[in-house]
């Protein structure tokens, strides 16, 4: 089966192929002839995962998925969240976003007299599959913590500075890229949109 993923990240095309397998051929954005961005201005992952997905099929026509993700930090109030990847401001990269979470909660480490607060922090993904014109939704979630520092190349994003429940001595970064995929957020929510085509797909 053919769809396009509507992302110009390598690393998001190549998970996403290596979680699907070799019945889903995924071709990107680009790779179906639409090369500009997307501009995100949905309150919520959901939105901007349709956003995206409804974007290309104008495009192109083609069954396609988007996928929107988001950081969620309990001590920040749930930020960087529908912000995840623009943290720091426009223009930024990751790293200046890792640098911008470290910190805000070194400050909050520094202003709570002694007693670091919880790093406790959830990836979500949303991924918005539309098929025959029609819209379907899917959704998953890797609970973790926030590393006191960076650790790992592997990944990408906040990969380095977030620890999952699953392997708790190690960041995402130091992780097998297969390990990674079977629990993370982007990996539930694309397995369970390729059952769900598996089965309800005509």
């Amino acid at each position: 089966m053919r769809l396009v993923f509507a992302t110009g990240n390598k690393g998001k095309l190549r998970e996403a192929s290596e979680i699907l397998g070799d019945e889903f051929e995924l071709l990107s954005s680009a790779q179906a002839g639409v090369t500009e961005d997307v501009e995100e201005t949905g309150l919520t992952l959901k939105d901007n995962s349709i956003i995206k997905a409804e974007y290309i099929f104008s495009k192109t026509g083609l069954d396609c998925f988007a996928d929107d993700t988001g950081l969620e930090v309990d001590a920040l109030g749930g930020a960087p969240g529908v912000f995840t990847a623009r943290y720091a401001g426009e223009g930024c990269n990751f790293d200046d976003n890792i640098r911008k979470l470290l910190a805000e909660l070194a400050a909050l480490d520094a202003a709570s007299a002694g007693t670091p607060v919880p790093r406790t922090a959830r990836f979500r993904s949303v991924v918005t599959l539309i098929i025959g014109g029609e819209k379907h939704f899917f959704e998953g979630v890797m609970e973790g913590k926030i590393a006191l520092e960076k650790a790992g190349c592997g990944g990408f994003g906040y990969d380095p500075v977030f620890i999952a429940d699953e392997y708790p001595d190690q960041t995402v970064a130091e992780l097998p890229e297969e390990t990674k995929n079977a629990i993370s957020h982007r990996g539930r929510a694309l397995r369970a949109m390729a059952a769900w085509l598996r089965t309800s797909a005509k």
